[in-house]
């Protein structure tokens, strides 16, 4: 944990105006008579008078300093003060006065020094303490070396428990005490610390902030939450309120959070940070359209932040409003140049909108530019998301060499990425159709890792592409264990089996699954499977319960959508539900090639030839060598009379079949796409020659 202590504004030590400090000096020095007409001018009543001047006079350069900034004043403030203790050595006020101005102008040791004489001469004065504490607290944020910067620490912890001695009232001090704590990893005197100052000051809103990120940070949320709900029940504070939204945001309850910051902002509706706590809060609800007006109003306020930006642009994404996406997008960049979440953010706007050359040309350029500056901020996690990113761009363009030479290099960022990066080259590996390579490069990764759960999920899978189901199932078996992870090992075991076509097998497995499964989210992932075995079995009714309950607990699923309505449209019924299904699927994801291919297909259905064409080629140009969207659009083109047209996609899906995984291969859509060949050839035999002659 890392907390910006020199960054934080300056601890508050009660310090007196110059007036009543000029006068506390005065005061130092004992009172005299007033010296008769004869007394000599060295007189007690004159050395007062003297210190009086010499402290006025620092005083007033010490102001000066701190308006102007110039460093002669910060001189002459010393040197009158250095003067009045000349005639008056015991005076505290004095030297702090002095210390002060040290610290001030960055005369570090000095300050230190005279900070402890003011202690010597009036040690039960909180004053100097505080002075002194606020100096080790300045210097911690000109430390680099840890043994110096622990050796500050411990010094301003030592003052700011004598301050609580003197003062035990003293929050402030307080509060810097269990910062400190924290910074030293001492949770539990931070903790300890922070309660006694909810004994005495149950709304403090700094200690509830600290003790509320203490709790949290130790995994304690729910203790977080507790604390601040019973000080929101009494308080009507904003800042209660926002520090429990903060609360219930990591406990990721958006629900909650969104109820606690509403009420911050009604308490409080000029703070930008209630607002932006939940803006936030909408956006993972997924609330787009109110996220978007919390967000344009923190715009408005703030038009320099290139945050406020990148969220909008991320909203009118999911709104599939790209125009203003990119509108947004490039006010963000404008504003931050080189912020990576920002060009990650646009390439994600360019592959949304199918722009893939786009999107790679981004993430190169981000990597390039990290790559070429030894950029030391950018850490192995944020180059690996921009690698990750690009490689997968890379395999939406089928161009797997390049998505193969990504991960490669994405592997050279340290142990972590290596091991993500050996994952996803399995899977290019496997989605393009090298699933022996895929294989072999899991038995190498196994070799290193023996027993690794997830790479022994991907060996059986892999198997299961093959068709080789019993060896996947042998595998998968001795993965389950009698715990919460054979939810998660039975719902791959359903997959594997379906891919075989053990379709009974998967029926069983899917449902020990659903048994296993603790509610109704981690049951969608079963529901899926279980309609789509059904729908393999051509148990259509079932599967339709099946899809349903899926959607009944996550309407905007849109593989679900797209499944239910494709298998709608193939049996050609209910079609404009299918469409509707298909639809919505495709808001969540406008460039998706198998949501595309989906609603080319219902259209062809609905005989709207010209939309099915549109959306078909779309698809193909996302997914160029899948068979099933070039023949749906041979289809398409054969029933708008553009046989030569249709028969070329006909035969490059023939070909593409032929190069299709075994659990892939559907013999249904080659034996249909080889009969429409047939009746080409068929109607081309019996099709008169030029000259009116029959053909040979």
């Amino acid at each position: 944990m890392i907390l910006a202590l020199g960054c934080i504004a300056p601890l508050a030590l009660h310090a007196q105006d110059g007036q009543k400090d000029a006068q506390k000096a005065a005061n130092a020095t004992p009172q005299a008579d007033a010296p008769a007409k004869d007394q000599v001018k060295s007189g007690p009543a004159d050395k007062n008078a003297d210190a009086y001047f010499n402290f006025t006079m620092g005083r007033t350069a010490e102001e000066e300093f701190e308006l102007s900034g110039r460093a002669d004043y910060a001189t002459q403030a010393i040197d009158y003060y250095k003067k009045a203790l000349e005639i008056d050595p015991q005076s505290s006020v004095v030297m702090e006065r002095l210390a002060e101005t040290y610290a001030k102008s960055q005369r570090v040791p000095e300050a230190i020094a005279e900070a402890q004489k003011a202690i010597q001469a009036d040690p039960n004065n909180a004053e100097p303490h505080r002075l002194l504490a606020r100096i080790y607290v300045r210097n911690l944020g000109d430390l680099s070396v840890n043994s110096a910067q622990k050796q500050t620490i411990d010094k301003a912890i030592e003052q700011f428990n004598e301050i609580l001695r003197l003062d035990p009232k003293d929050s402030q001090s307080a509060l810097w005490l269990a910062r400190l704590y924290r910074f030293e990893n001492n949770p539990e005197k931070a903790e300890q610390t922070l309660r006694d100052v909810l004994k005495t000051d149950p709304e403090n809103d700094g200690a509830l902030e600290q003790l509320s990120q203490l709790l949290t940070d130790q995994g304690r949320t729910s203790d977080a939450i507790e604390l601040l709900s019973k000080a929101a029940a009494n308080s009507s504070s904003a800042t209660i309120y926002d520090l429990l939204g903060d609360a219930h945001y990591q406990a990721h309850d958006y629900a909650k959070a969104e109820e606690s910051y509403k009420e911050a902002v009604e308490l409080d509706p000029d703070e930008a940070s209630h607002h932006k706590g939940l803006a936030q809060t909408l956006l993972a609800e997924e609330k787009f359209p109110e996220a978007l007006k919390e967000y344009q109003k923190l715009a408005d306020t703030d038009p320099e932040s290139a945050e406020n930006y990148l969220r909008l642009s991320q909203i009118y994404r999911h709104m599939s409003q790209f125009d203003k996406a990119e509108s947004s997008i490039v006010k963000a960049k404008q504003l931050a140049p080189g912020n990576l979440e920002i060009l990650y953010n646009e390439a994600l706007l360019y592959d949304a909108e199918g722009r893939l050359d786009d999107s790679a040309h981004v993430l190169a350029d981000a990597i390039a530019g990290i790559s070429g500056q030894n950029d030391a901020s950018a850490s192995p996690n944020a180059l690996g998301i921009l690698y990750e990113e690009l490689g997968r761009v890379y395999r939406e363009k089928e161009d797997y060499t390049s998505a193969e030479h990504c991960y490669e290099d994405m592997a050279k960022l340290g142990p972590d990425q290596a091991k993500r990066a050996q994952m996803l080259l399995i899977d290019t590996y496997r989605e393009s159709h090298n699933v022996d390579l895929a294989i072999s490069e899991t038995q190498k990764a196994l070799k290193q890792n023996p027993g690794d759960r997830g790479l022994l999920v991907t060996s059986a899978i892999l198997l299961g592409e093959k068709n080789q189901t019993d060896d996947a199932d042998k595998i998968l078996m001795g993965l389950l264990d009698h715990t919460a992870n054979d939810q998660e090992i039975y719902l791959d075991m359903a997959q594997v089996q379906e891919r075989g076509r053990h379709y009974a097998d998967a029926e069983k497995s899917a449902q020990r699954a659903e048994d296993l499964s603790d509610d109704d989210s981690e049951k969608v992932a079963v529901w899926f499977m279980l309609g789509a075995i059904y729908e393999r079995e051509k148990k259509f009714d079932q599967a339709e319960v099946e899809f349903k309950k899926a959607l009944g607990t996550d309407p905007s699923n849109g593989p679900v959508l797209n499944y239910y309505g494709y298998m709608l449209a193939d049996r050609g019924i209910r079609l404009d539900e299918a469409n509707g299904y298909i639809k919505k699927a495709l808001d969540e994801e406008p460039a998706n090639g198998a949501y595309l291919d989906s609603m080319g297909w219902v259209c062809y259905k609905q005989n709207k030839l010209t939309e099915a064409e549109e959306y078909l080629k779309k698809a193909a140009d996302r997914s160029a060598h899948d068979p099933t969207v070039l023949g749906h659009l041979g289809d398409v083109y054969a029933k708008m009379g553009r046989t030569e047209r249709a028969t070329a996609l006909w035969e490059k899906a023939l070909a593409e079949w032929q190069h299709a995984l075994p659990a892939d291969y559907e013999q249904d859509q080659v034996n249909a796409i080889d009969q429409h060949l047939k009746n080409v050839n068929r109607k081309l035999a019996h099709k008169p020659n030029s000259d009116g002659s029959s053909p040979q």
